[in-house]
């Protein structure tokens, strides 16, 4: 079932947000969707068969603005399948995808949309960005060390690797880059290998502003699904059935990897350089050793913020 309020021209980007009963959030992170400072999107929900609050919310929101298409599925498909699913509903060059509980600073996506406009070989840009707890305070900024926008495909791959966090995968990607990745899978860490796909296409761009805030609550996928098998269940329902045992899971994440360095766009030169990293990295998890992920210093924003008041849209602003 669809519901869209008007036909409007192709927007420049698409905003895909998938979500399954997320009533407690929806509303506020819709509100910072909407007050962006740039405009030229369109948003398309995807609902995932909710049981709760979400379709009732969806449907106001399509009332409210021209921007906004809500597509509700028969049934649950998972994650992985629904975040597969709202991209190929999109039309524009550029995509973003979105969660239904996280908050968006006022500029997110004109800042980002202003770096893939200077850099063309970019493809994907992102911002800095904070953990914020249910009430959205922040919890902990995070410091991306990650070398994701150096030109060499190996370096962007090892950093990758190591990495404890980042949120690439809600970065601004261009449409393009993303349909020569394979689709989001359900094995365990696959967003993982999804975004070194994506590296492996190109460089991606840190904006230096703390706009992005991932809100971490106990309802949230991770938190709720604390086993491996519990976690990849989410991400594929069929995966909480028949012969899916953790030591398969984790063989393909393994495979993943393996995977997106043959599809790789780079030199066999690169490709044997993260053949090589992904040797030692699969080796420090057998052994337990510690490999340093990355030398170079933290990356936090010029300014401390200590509250997203003011600057994520619908929060207040406070003198």
């Amino acid at each position: 079932m669809t519901t869209r309020r008007t036909t409007r021209r192709t927007p420049r980007l698409t905003i895909g947000l998938p979500v399954y009963n997320g009533e407690e959030y929806l509303a506020e992170s819709l509100d910072a969707l909407l007050g962006q400072s740039y405009e030229d999107y369109e948003l398309i929900i995807t609902d995932n068969a909710s049981t709760d609050g979400t379709p009732a919310i969806c449907r106001k929101y399509v009332a409210m603005d021209a921007r906004v298409s809500y597509h509700r599925l028969p049934e649950n498909i998972g994650a992985a399948g629904n975040h597969n699913h709202v991209f190929t509903l999109a039309s524009g060059e550029l995509f973003k995808w979105a969660s239904h509980d996280d908050l968006y600073g006022r500029t997110l996506l004109e800042r980002c949309v202003e770096a893939l406009d200077e850099h063309p070989d970019l493809v994907l840009a992102h911002s800095y960005n904070a953990t914020i707890d249910s009430a959205g305070r922040i919890i902990e900024p995070y410091d991306y060390r990650i070398p994701t926008d150096s030109p060499s495909a190996a370096e962007r791959f090892r950093g990758l690797l190591y990495a404890s966090g980042g949120d690439d995968f809600y970065g601004v990607i261009r449409s393009a880059a993303l349909r020569n990745v394979k689709p989001h899978d359900s094995y365990h860490h696959a967003d993982r290998t999804f975004v070194m796909d994506l590296a492996m296409q190109g460089r991606f761009h840190q904006v230096p502003e703390l706009l992005y805030f991932r809100r971490d609550h106990e309802t949230r996928a991770e938190r709720a699904n604390p086993s491996v098998r519990s976690r990849c269940a989410n991400l594929d329902p069929k995966r909480g059935k028949g012969f899916n045992p953790t030591v398969r899971l984790l063989a393909e994440y393994a495979w993943g990897y393996v995977d997106l360095i043959n599809r790789a766009p780079v030199s066999r030169a690169e490709k044997a350089k993260c053949y090589r990293h992904l040797a030692e990295y699969l080796s420090s998890r057998v052994t337990r050793r510690v490999v340093s992920a990355d030398s170079r210093p933290a990356v936090a924003p010029t300014e401390q913020v200590l509250s997203i008041d003011g600057i994520v849209p619908g929060r207040p602003v406070r003198s």
